[in-house]
This record gives C-alpha cells, structure tokens and sequence, in this order.
C-alpha cells in the first residue's frame, strides 16, 4: 500500500526534480523515493561504521599490520 505525503521544497530543489523528472519521464515521486532510499541506505551504513568506531573490543591495527594481512 502506498501513502500520500506533501512536502515543502526550496525552489532551486523543486525546480531541479521538475527537470529531472522530465528528462527521465518519471514521476517526481519516483525520484523523491529513490532518494530517501538510497539516504536511508547511506545513513544505515553510517551508522554500522559508527557503532565499529566506538565499538571498544574492535581491534586496532597499524597501516602496516593491515598492509602485511592483505600482502602489500
């Protein structure tokens, strides 16, 4: 089921959706939805790199260490 939903757009925004989505005979909601997927994907990726980054039992190697484990 899909749902309705009105946004608000800064013109330059607005104006930018409107061309692409002639130029790539889309709907504007085609391309608003595959936006919000590909941030929701981006964003979820961030937040596993962050939660390793602060991940205390993550091991840290030297730039040297890393490169004798991969054999450079």
């Amino acid at each position: 089921m899909n749902s309705a939903l009105s946004v608000r757009l800064p013109e330059k925004l607005a104006d930018t959706l409107d061309r692409v989505s002639k130029e790539t005979e889309r709907p504007k909601s085609f391309h608003i939805q595959k936006a919000l997927e590909m941030y929701f994907e981006e964003r979820a990726d961030l937040q596993i790199a962050l939660d390793r980054l602060n991940d205390p039992t993550d091991p840290i190697i030297t730039l040297d260490e890393m490169r004798e484990q991969i054999g450079l």
